[in-house]
C-alpha cells in the first residue's frame, strides 16, 4: 500500500518542534507513528523528494532520516524503490523491560469485574439458557430476553423504546463497525469530536471515509461542544458520531441546553457507553430525546466489566433490518449465554451501582492528587462522569513520552491517538480505574519518565494498545 506525501505530512503533525536537528526530530516522529500503529507494516513511504517538498524542508532533511530509519530497522530499501515499513528483526532492547505484574498499565480505560455480581448473573443464565437449546442459536438480531432488558433501560432513562428497536452486537465497537458499513460509502465525510474514541476513528478509515473533525474540550467554553461548528459539519457529512455521556478521552458531559438545541440533518451515531458512569451530576438523558432519528449504541464493557463482550444498537426497525442483512459476512450473533447474563445485570439495575461509583470517585481524586504533586505544569479538568481524564502538557512530548514511559513501569496512551493528522501532541489520557496506590505510583513513574525525556532519554518500546 502506498501512502501519499500529504497523508504523511497530516500524521506527522507538528513534527518541527523539539530539540534536536531537524532530520533526527524528522525520523523520531516517523518511528513513533511506525509503533504506533498508524503507518502499517509493509506501507511505501512517498519518495524523498516529494515528501520534502510536502514538508516544507529539504530534501537533505528527508534523506537523512530515511536513512537513520533504515540503519534500526524500520525501513527497507532496494535500488529503484520507495522506502517500505518495516520493525527491526531484533526487538529485544538493550535494557530489558519490566515485567508485566511490575508495569502499571495507564492505557487502558477499563474497570476490574464486579465478581459476585457477574457470578450471580452468569448463574441466572445457566439456569435460563435450557429454555434455547430446542432453537439453533443464531439470532442475528439477538434473544428476546436482553433486547427486552435493553428497551426497559432506556424506558428508564426516559426515551419510550420498543424491544425491535434493538439489535444486540458484540459490543459498542462492533455496533459501530456494522453501522459503518451499512451507512458509510468511500470518500463518504464523517463528523467526529476532537478528540474521540481511537477504534472509531480506525473503524471510519478504514472505510476509506474522510474524517471532519470538530473540537471538544474546555477551550471551546463551558459547554464542551460548539452548537454553530456541529450544525455547519454536519451539513457537510454523511454521517456523525458523538460521544456526550462522559465524552472519551475528556470525561466531559454534553449539557442539556446543548442536547435541545442539537439537530443535525446527517444520520448521528451517539455511543452511550459511559452513560451510567455520572460522578458528580445527575445521569444525563439521551440524545434521542431531543433527536428522534438519533442511532444510539451502547454496551456494559465500561459499567460492568469489558469482559462482557455484549453491547446494541437502538434505532428504527428499518435501519436494524439492513444491519441484521449485512451482519453475517463477519459473525452470525452474540454468544446467547452472556446476553441471558447481560439481562439479568440490567433488569438488576446493576449498571449503575453505588459502590462502584463511589471507588470511581477516590480513584479519580487520587489520581488528580497525583498530577498535583508529581506533575504540577500539567493541566488538567476534572471529569464529571466516566472512566479518563485529559492532562494537557505544556509542550508538544506525548508521543515521545509513550514511548520513553515503559522504560519507567508505566505504559500511557499517547494524544494523537485521539485525534486526526498528529494533533493533541500536548495531551494524554489517563484512566482512574486502577486501585488509588496504583495511580499514585503511575504518575510517580510518569514523572521520572518526563524528566528522563527531558535529559534526551529515547523510548525503546512499542506503545501499548488502547481500550
Amino acid at each position: 500500500m502506498k501512502i501519499s506525501s500529504h497523508a504523511v505530512t497530516r500524521m506527522l503533525g507538528p513534527w518541527q518542534e523539539g530539540p534536536g536537528p531537524a532530520h533526527q526530530r524528522l525520523s523520531d516522529r516517523l518511528r513513533l507513528l511506525i509503533l504506533d500503529g498508524r503507518v502499517c507494516l509493509g506501507a511505501v513511504l512517498p519518495s524523498e523528494r516529494d515528501l520534502a517538498t510536502a514538508l516544507g524542508t529539504s530534501r537533505t532533511t528527508v534523506g537523512a532520516a530515511f536513512r537513520t530509519l533504515v540503519e534500526h530497522g524500520y525501513l527497507a530499501t532496494q535500488a529503484r524503490t520507495r522506502a517500505t515499513v518495516r520493525l527491526p528483526g531484533d526487538t529485544t532492547p538493550r535494557n530489558p523491560p519490566r515485567t508485566d505484574a511490575e508495569t502499571i498499565d495507564l492505557s487502558f480505560a477499563a474497570p476490574a469485574a464486579p465478581v459476585e455480581i457477574l457470578h450471580a448473573a452468569f448463574a441466572m443464565a445457566l439456569e435460563q439458557l435450557p429454555r434455547h437449546f430446542e432453537r439453533h442459536g443464531y439470532d442475528r438480531y439477538g434473544t428476546a430476553e436482553l433486547r427486552e432488558a435493553v428497551a426497559r433501560w432506556y424506558e428508564r432513562r426516559g426515551l419510550p423504546t420498543r424491544p425491535d428497536h434493538i439489535l444486540i452486537t458484540n459490543g459498542a465497537q462492533h455496533a459501530l463497525a456494522l453501522l459503518t458499513r451499512v451507512l458509510v460509502s468511500p470518500r463518504d465525510t464523517v463528523l467526529v469530536d476532537h478528540p474521540t474514541y481511537p477504534h472509531a476513528i480506525t473503524t471510519f478509515t478504514e472505510a476509506r471515509a474522510r474524517l471532519l473533525p470538530v473540537p471538544v474540550g474546555s477551550a471551546v467554553g463551558s459547554a464542551g461542544w460548539d452548537i454553530e461548528q456541529l450544525h455547519a459539519a454536519g451539513r457537510a457529512a454523511h454521517l456523525a458520531y458523538l460521544i456526550p455521556d462522559f465524552h472519551n478521552p475528556t470525561g466531559m458531559c454534553m449539557p442539556a441546553g446543548v442536547r435541545r438545541q442539537l439537530t443535525l440533518t446527517c444520520p448521528t451515531v451517539v455511543d452511550e457507553t459511559m452513560t451510567d458512569l455520572a460522578l458528580d451530576v445527575p445521569p444525563p438523558e439521551p440524545l434521542a430525546v431531543h433527536m428522534p432519528t438519533a442511532i444510539s449504541i451502547g454496551s456494559v464493557s465500561k459499567s460492568v466489566w469489558g469482559g462482557l463482550r455484549t453491547g446494541w444498537i437502538r434505532a428504527l426497525p428499518s435501519l436494524l433490518e439492513r444491519v441484521a442483512q449485512a451482519r453475517p459476512t463477519t459473525d452470525l450473533g452474540t454468544p446467547v449465554v452472556e446476553q441471558l447474563a447481560t439481562a439479568a445485570l440490567l433488569n438488576g439495575h446493576q449498571t449503575r451501582r453505588s459502590d462502584s461509583l463511589r471507588h470511581l470517585r477516590a480513584q479519580r481524586d487520587a489520581l488528580g492528587r497525583a498530577l498535583t504533586e508529581y506533575l504540577p505544569d500539567v493541566h488538567t479538568l476534572q471529569p464529571v462522569g466516566g472512566v479518563t481524564l485529559w492532562a494537557t502538557f505544556r509542550e508538544p512530548i506525548s508521543s515521545r513520552l509513550a514511548a520513553v514511559a515503559p522504560d519507567h513501569g508505566v505504559t500511557i496512551a499517547a494524544g494523537p491517538r485521539f485525534g486526526v493528522g498528529g494533533a493533541f501532541e500536548r495531551n494524554i489520557r489517563l484512566p482512574y480505574t486502577l486501585p488509588p496506590e496504583q495511580l499514585i505510583e503511575g504518575i510517580r513513574r510518569l514523572a521520572r519518565a518526563e524528566q528522563a525525556l527531558r535529559h534526551g532519554a529515547t523510548g525503546t518500546h512499542t506503545p501499548a494498545p488502547v481500550a
